[in-house]
């Protein structure tokens, strides 16, 4: 738990300092995420060792909370201090980047461990979060229908080989919120309000908040912020899971989820920063599993060449990534 507690609450730490007093601690919080992240990830060995499968983290959930809450204040003040202050363009070009990096890379992956916890509490505090980037259709279509279906093409998320990334975030947007939307219709039934109300009334209220806090600038700011982190998301699904795809069986259902149907990286800092989030394939065989438990086994679940956050960089260039992932895809194939 030390490593990931103080990956993570040095960049909490940086972020606060770029907000409040500006000037090089904003570049300090976007080196950080961003350029020294790379280099710890590419200099240090890579992080095999596991946890036992039934150890017990007392510090995993607070950390958690505290992370969760950390991100509601740095966007808040982010706000403030984009709208407000008389800070260069620059400087304002790098809080803004290092907080959507933050809210992407970090925010995320401690939302989506929240909404996965047994305690309603927690799962609710995973949803805020994912409303403040105007994504809390989220916190449903990840568990009814990307764990449902995760290598099928009835999973939006799960681009098939030779889709790229371009091709595949529009229609991965607009296919998790409907069938995410289905699934929840299907769930309850008539039975109360349907959860996509809150998640548009917490959206609606966090533009409001940020339009209390610096006018329509500050709406605008905290919806880029917004469309910010839902891009790293969507990069993160299609990078786990790109070509990765479950056989159907006889009886016309797909085979079980395997280790084999999700991509992982065994990369030290990065996968502190992201709460073990690269070690993906355990996850969807395990998700109610706590992050610092995860495991990973080199020999049985496809491993990507570099970290996540340099392979989503990738991503973003459709014809290098072919050339560097479908000889991979191939690979697993064959071992299917």
């Amino acid at each position: 738990m030390m490593r990931f507690s103080f990956v993570t609450l040095v960049l909490v730490a940086l972020l606060l300092m770029g907000c409040l007093l500006g000037g090089v601690w904003s570049w300090f919080a976007l080196v950080y995420i961003s350029i020294f992240a790379y280099g710890v990830d590419r200099l240090s060995p890579l992080f095999l060792q596991n946890a036992p499968v039934d150890a017990e983290f007392p510090a995993a959930t607070p950390l958690s909370v505290v992370l969760a809450f950390a991100h509601f204040v740095v966007l808040g003040l982010a706000i403030a201090a984009l709208v407000g202050s008389d800070r260069g363009l620059a400087e304002k070009l790098a809080l803004f980047l290092a907080v959507a990096l933050f809210a992407g890379q970090v925010g995320h992956p401690n939302a989506h461990e929240l909404i996965h916890r047994p305690q309603r509490s927690l799962r609710r505090l995973g949803k805020a979060v994912y409303m403040s980037i105007l994504m809390g259709h989220h916190a449903s279509a990840h568990p009814l229908v990307h764990h449902v279906h995760v290598g099928t093409s009835k999973d939006p998320v799960s681009a098939p080989k030779g889709r790229g990334f371009w091709r595949f975030f529009l229609r991965a947007w607009i296919g998790s919120h409907r069938e995410g939307y289905r699934a929840e219709a299907a769930r309850r039934g008539a039975r109360g309000l349907h959860p996509y109300v809150s998640y548009y009334l917490g959206g609606g209220a966090t533009l409001l908040a940020a339009f209390a806090i610096g006018g329509a600038a500050g709406a605008l700011i905290c919806a880029l912020l917004g469309l910010y982190a839902q891009l790293q998301i969507f990069l993160s699904d299609y990078v786990q899971h790109y070509g990765l795809r479950r056989k159907m069986l006889e009886n016309g259902k797909p085979e079980p989820v395997a280790q084999r149907h999700s991509w992982n990286t065994p990369h030290r800092f990065s996968g502190a920063m992201m709460l073990n989030a690269p070690r993906h394939s355990d996850h969807h065989t395990h998700p109610s599993r706590p992050y610092p438990s995860l495991q990973l086994i080199e020999e049985e679940m496809p491993m990507l060449p570099y970290s996540l956050p340099m392979m989503a960089v990738i991503a973003l260039m459709p014809p290098l990534w072919r050339r560097i992932m479908d000889p991979r895809v191939a690979v697993w194939e064959d071992r299917a």
